[in-house]
């Protein structure tokens, strides 16, 4: 059987794989994996629960508090909120684990659960496994008094606000920004927030409908946000998606900054301000070759770790960096948050323009993107890629011919039957061609 906890959590269309049945025996596992902590006067284990605003969040929330507090722990209700906000109000409240309801940037007829540990951290996957090893067994049925309550969690858009703009440097008074908010989890906090900082806000893609969520709008479709950034005059544009862990932005001339972009200016903003511990960035094999190279001439170092925001958090808690991101627009600043954050990262970024007087553009410019290309193979043996000897050969030689103008990467994809194979160069030209070329090797020597 296959694994049921995928890269973030367990996803799929809901009320197919994820069904309300599903969804309570998943809460009643996880009380009895993350429900443990409880003190020895005897209180009951504190879960708190939020969701992004699809259609599907209803059903599936109320059964997630059914099924932890018919398992014995009170749950806090914390309605609507961003992923990074119920993280935080983990921590804040000292619960004991948290239950995130999102698919994040997939559409409206996919939905996640995603459990959260003590103090607002992603699980690991032995604890994963853990819960779903419980879902086979009988599980604690207490009565009377012993079983959980379900309150509303008033204030917790209010805790994560006051959270946020704790951690500004400095107002965004005079800032013009356009927020495109996915219709999703962020609609009603972002905007209040940036607003409270000072900022002029134009908002668009702030009117969830439970169906709409992430439907032209949002990080994955920034043309919304680059022509409305463009008619109003705005100083940069912040899209976030639907449950805001991201946040990928659109200077003043219409143009995307991406995730990259976004960490070298932040990676700087934070060396400037003696926050940048051992002048350290953590990012992804799949950042761009640009980001390095634009790190060595500020004298930080770029960590690589794999592909996904949990490697990239394993990586900062390994040297306590302060820093770490994806191109996607994940960016995890440790001092604040314990996984991405796509308010917080657009906050600090538009106080990063007000602050120093410059445009995004020219502080994104610190950055050369080299042009990449990336092509999935489809139909291939993925498992035999790493040690398939004529493909390594004909890896060599493309890295030879790129020399120091660019790079190699490729990747058995961990959720489909692809390699990937992606090849960064002085121009989009050569890129595509040593693509092509590797993809075709790939083809040929991974042929099933």
């Amino acid at each position: 059987m296959a694994r049921l906890f995928g890269t973030d959590g367990v996803r799929g269309k809901a009320n197919e794989l994820l069904t309300p049945e599903l969804a309570l025996d998943l809460a009643q596992a996880a009380s009895v994996v993350l429900g443990l902590s409880q003190s020895e006067d005897g209180r009951k284990p504190v879960a708190v629960v939020a969701k992004d605003p699809r259609i599907s969040g209803d059903f599936l929330s109320a059964a997630i508090e059914a099924g932890l507090a018919a398992s014995g722990v009170d749950v806090k209700d914390a309605g609507t909120l961003p992923t990074p906000a119920a993280a935080f109000l983990v921590g804040d409240l000292n619960a004991d684990f948290g239950v995130m309801i999102s698919a994040s940037h997939n559409a409206a007829p996919d939905n996640g659960i995603k459990f959260l540990a003590r103090g607002g951290k992603k699980l690991d996957d032995a604890l994963e496994d853990a819960i779903e090893a419980c879902l086979d067994m009988p599980n604690p049925r207490p009565t009377g008094g012993a079983v959980g309550r379900i309150s509303r969690f008033a204030d917790a858009e209010d805790r994560y606000i006051l959270h946020l703009l704790a951690a500004m440097p400095n107002r965004l008074d005079g800032v013009k920004v356009v927020l495109d908010c996915a219709h999703g989890a962020a609609s009603g906090c972002s905007p209040e927030v940036f607003k409270n900082a000072g900022a002029e806000v134009i908002v668009i893609g702030a009117e969830p409908d439970g169906i709409n969520i992430n439907d032209g709008y949002g990080s994955t479709h920034l043309e919304k946000l680059q022509a409305t950034v463009l008619e109003h005059g705005a100083d940069l544009g912040i899209a976030h998606d639907g449950d805001a862990d991201r946040c990928l932005a659109v200077d003043h001339e219409g143009t995307i900054v991406d995730g990259d972009q976004i960490m070298a200016v932040m990676a700087l903003d934070l060396k400037d301000r003696g926050e940048l511990k051992d002048d350290t960035l953590v990012a992804t094999v799949m950042s761009n070759l640009g980001l390095k190279i634009a790190m060595e001439k500020a004298g930080i170092t770029l960590k690589q770790t794999g592909v996904g925001d949990r490697y990239v958090l394993e990586g900062m808690r390994e040297g306590n960096y302060s820093l770490g991101g994806e191109q996607s627009g994940h960016v995890i600043f440790s001092k604040y948050a314990t996984t991405g954050d796509g308010v917080l990262t657009g906050l600090l970024l538009a106080a990063r323009v007000k602050a120093t007087g410059k445009t995004l553009k020219e502080l994104a410019s610190v950055l050369t993107v080299l042009p990449q290309v990336l092509i999935n193979v489809r139909g291939v043996d993925k498992a035999a890629a790493p040690e398939c000897e004529p493909l390594l050969l004909e890896i060599a030689g493309t890295e030879a011919r790129l020399g120091d103008t660019g790079r190699v990467l490729l990747r058995p994809s961990g959720t489909e039957p692809v390699v990937r194979v992606m090849v960064e160069a002085a121009t989009h030209e050569q890129a595509q061609l040593e693509a092509e070329l590797l993809a075709a090797a790939v083809a040929t020597h991974l042929a099933l």
